[in-house]
């Protein structure tokens, strides 16, 4: 599972890229350089921080420790910006339960995931 995640915050990092036969693409001109660096540091701490995934019939689920949220919001602002063919939910859960950052898109993205990111 840690393989995967790492795929896909390293494919993130590495610059533009376009999923043959899908239509999506990540684009990391879209942020600054320092945005990149805070980026990829973000990254590194949530794929530590991840303690379960789910697949989801449009993407993937990512539960968290609740200490975590700012860590994920912080990323997923920046991911936005690169890859805005994604969409990201925070779902934490009451009195300190865990936080499930979930990864999803249109049609197609799931297999996107699957496909180029090892999911």
């Amino acid at each position: 599972m840690r393989k995967a995640v790492l795929a896909l915050w390293m494919s993130l990092i590495s610059g533009p890229a376009l999923a043959a036969g899908h239509g999506f693409a990540c684009d990391l001109r879209a942020l600054t350089s320092d945005e990149r660096a805070q980026h990829a540091e973000l990254g590194q701490q949530l794929l530590a921080a991840i303690q379960e995934r789910r697949e989801l019939p449009n993407g993937y689920a990512f539960r968290l420790a609740a200490s975590e949220w700012l860590v994920a919001a912080r990323w997923a602002a920046l991911e936005r910006k690169c890859c805005p063919f994604f969409a990201f939910e925070l779902d934490s859960a009451p009195d300190g339960g865990p936080l499930w950052l979930r990864l999803t898109g249109r049609a197609g993205v799931k297999a996107f995931m699957r496909e180029e990111l090892g999911f």
